[in-house]
């Protein structure tokens, strides 16, 4: 499983350096360079390695190229990136026999480490799935969202205008029960996918009293009212939003446990 660890870390890194600077080709270059970087420190430099690794360092690229395009074009073009990532990731577990467990710098340190004893290419594995968990997490739920339109084009109002910090939420929610399953406190990750829903029940039960009796008083005493999102479009966009994020994050715990 080194060859998904190279691509989680690569497409990470390279989806987070995206967000941050806005532009296209920082990110479409940082993929295989983090990818032939993290080969090297694990030691992956074996034939079947290099195949994994050139699959993953390409797939970061045309994975980059596609969540682009699609923010862009919105509608249809959001399925093609999640086809993409399922489609290389199947390809990189079918493939895994070709890969050869981590070594180099990597084994090195964990050797000298206090976290001895644990399976390199385990703790790998389990790093690129937390990295994941945070920029592109977000990107795989905003995909699903606009391929089941509960995301407007751009410049329109947007259902995530009524729930706000739920980029910040979302990769904190998923990085919280990643941890909790991994320390073997399962119940505990269920108590925060339940407390999220009642977090928020209260403030989208107030968007729909407020969508139901008016939304406020404007200037001169005139009701103002968001024709462009309703109370129905807010709950869908929690709901799948929801349910997407917490797929990413079991998802990502399926990964580790085959790992």
């Amino acid at each position: 499983m080194s060859g998904v660890a190279v691509f989680l870390i690569a497409v990470g890194c390279a989806d987070g350096l995206r967000r941050l600077t806005q532009r296209r080709w920082p990110a479409v270059v940082i993929g295989p360079v983090v990818a032939v970087i993290t080969a090297v420190l694990c030691g992956l430099l074996h034939p079947g390695d290099l195949i994994l690794v050139g699959i993953a360092a390409a797939a970061s690229v045309s994975w980059e190229l596609s969540c682009t395009r699609a923010e862009r074009a919105g509608g249809r073009w959001q399925v093609a990136p999640l086809v993409l990532f399922a489609a290389v990731l199947a390809v990189l577990i079918l493939l895994s026999g070709l890969g050869s467990p981590v070594t180099g710098p990597v084994k090195a340190w964990l050797g000298w480490a206090p976290v001895t004893g644990t399976d390199p290419t385990r703790i790998m594995l389990v790093v690129g799935v937390i990295v994941l968990q945070i920029v592109t997490g977000n990107q795989l739920v905003r995909l699903l969202l606009g391929s089941v339109g509960s995301v407007k084009p751009a410049g329109e109002p947007q259902p995530s205008d009524k729930l706000k910090g739920g980029r910040l939420l979302g990769p904190m929610e998923r990085l919280l029960i990643v941890g909790l399953a991994l320390a073997g406190q399962l119940a505990v990750a269920s108590a925060v996918v339940a407390a999220k829903s009642i977090i928020r029940f209260p403030e989208i039960n107030a968007q729909k009293a407020r969508e139901n009796g008016g939304i406020g008083i404007g200037t001169g005493g005139q009701e103002r009212s968001d024709p462009g999102i309703g109370i129905d479009d807010v709950t869908e966009y929690f709901l799948v939003g929801s349910f997407a994020s917490w797929m990413v994050a079991l998802g990502g715990l399926a990964l580790t446990a085959l790992g």
